[in-house]
C-alpha cells in the first residue's frame, strides 16, 4: 500500500511545483493564459475597457432621477463629495446584474479620467488638481450610463480655495442639479 502512494504523492508535488514554475514562467513573459483583461487601467479602476458604457439607459423625464453633487474640503486633507439622489438609491450588491429601474451606482471622473464607483453618497478625493472638474454619472446596476430624454444624467462640481469658504462651508455655487 505505502508503495501505491508514494508514485500519486510524487506525482501530486510534482504537478503543483510543474504548474507554479509554468504560470510564474508565463507571467515574466507576459504570455496570457486565457480569461477577461487584467490591464494596469482595470487594476487602477479604471473599468473603461472591462465593460460595455457605450450602452445608454434612456429613462422617462417622469421617472427619472435627480442628482447633485458637493466638494467640500476635508478637514485634514482632500476633499469630501457628497453625492444626493432622488428616485435612486444605491445598490453595491446589484452590481454587474440586470438593470432594475431606480437603482445602481455612480461613476466620479476628474478632468474626464475615471476615478472610480460611488456605492453610496460619500466619496473621499485625496487630491484635486487646482482646475479640477469633478463628474459624476449615476449608471445602472449593468453599468449603462442613465440618461433622460437622450441626455446623460450626470452633474459636475469645481473645488473652491479653502480660504474662500468660511468655517469649511461648501459654496452653493459649486452644488448642481440635474
Amino acid at each position: 500500500m505505502a508503495l501505491r502512494l508514494k508514485p500519486l504523492a510524487l506525482l501530486a508535488i510534482g504537478l503543483v511545483y510543474g504548474g507554479g514554475i509554468g504560470f510564474t514562467l508565463a507571467a515574466a513573459n507576459n504570455i496570457s493564459l486565457g480569461g477577461h483583461e487584467h490591464s494596469h487601467a482595470e487594476a487602477a479602476g479604471n473599468h473603461a475597457g472591462v465593460h460595455d458604457h457605450s450602452k445608454v439607459l434612456n429613462v422617462s423625464s417622469s421617472v427619472a432621477p435627480a442628482l447633485s453633487a458637493t466638494l467640500i474640503p476635508d478637514p485634514v486633507t482632500g476633499w469630501n463629495l457628497h453625492v444626493e439622489t432622488q428616485k435612486f438609491r444605491f445598490a453595491p450588491a446589484h452590481a454587474g446584474q440586470a438593470h432594475r429601474p431606480g437603482e445602481g451606482h455612480a461613476h466620479v471622473y476628474v478632468n474626464g479620467e475615471k476615478l472610480g464607483r460611488l456605492y453610496g453618497p460619500w466619496m473621499h478625493i485625496a487630491k484635486l488638481p487646482e482646475d479640477a472638474v469633478v463628474e459624476v454619472t449615476l449608471n445602472s446596476n449593468d453599468h449603462a450610463p442613465l440618461a433622460v430624454d437622450g441626455a446623460p444624467l450626470k452633474v459636475r462640481a469645481t473645488p473652491q480655495k479653502q480660504n474662500e469658504m468660511p468655517d469649511g462651508q461648501s459654496n452653493p455655487e459649486e452644488k448642481a442639479h440635474h
